[in-house]
């Protein structure tokens, strides 16, 4: 995208609690064209969090999050919702920030097609609201599990497009989990495309 800076494997060194309120207002852009503003995110810390999908370790389906920073740990969330976490830290360490809404920028044809084929989408607003409905607007699956954000050939990456990021960003316990409820991991840019809380929800 013109006047967009692709952001390096520097950016995505910072734990993840630190990283996820930087990720506040970047882009999210896909090769195809399709691109959101990030305006909600949640931070997971591995195995010191009971909530992260690894606090008990490496397994075969959560390896992308132990792996280098800036790539992508991508799951199935009950079966039915591909969700995406952008890796971050140090290697080994499992730190990851669940991408959880975006405001549509650019390839909104392609993300109405992609996403009105299911329920919940009454405008442009609900079309990356919730991270199964953004994994389904920019069209992310299981083969972008362990994907580079940062390599020459990636395609998918986060831009910085001069946007500030909010000042302080909005925080919030993360919502949908049953341990770690508590911790003040969500952020979020405050406006109408955000997420709602409410009883379960996917996790990083």
């Amino acid at each position: 995208m013109a006047g967009t800076k692709r952001l390096g494997r520097d950016f995505f060194q910072p734990d993840s609690v630190e990283l996820a309120p930087r990720l506040l207002n970047k882009l999210l852009v896909v090769a195809d064209g399709r691109a959101g503003r990030i305006i909600e995110v949640e931070a997971y810390r591995g195995e010191q969090d009971p909530a992260s999908h690894a606090y008990r370790g490496v397994t075969e389906r959560n390896r992308a999050m132990f792996g280098p920073p800036g790539h992508l740990y991508v799951y199935l969330s009950y079966g039915i919702h591909w969700c995406a976490n952008v890796v971050c830290g140090p290697v080994g360490e499992a730190r990851a920030v669940l991408l959880r809404a975006l405001a549509p920028v650019s390839g909104l044809e392609a993300m109405r097609s992609a996403r009105w084929t299911g329920p919940g989408v009454r405008d442009d607003r609900d079309l990356c609201r919730g991270p199964g409905r953004l994994c389904q607007a920019l069209g992310i699956d299981r083969s972008f599990d362990g994907a580079d954000l940062v390599g020459r050939e990636a395609r998918l990456w986060v831009a910085d497009d001069g946007v500030e990021g909010p000042s302080p960003p909005v925080s919030t316990p993360r919502v949908g989990i049953s341990v770690g409820a508590e911790l003040p991991w969500r952020f979020l840019v405050d406006g109408p495309g955000v997420t709602r809380p409410r009883s379960s929800t996917s996790r990083g």
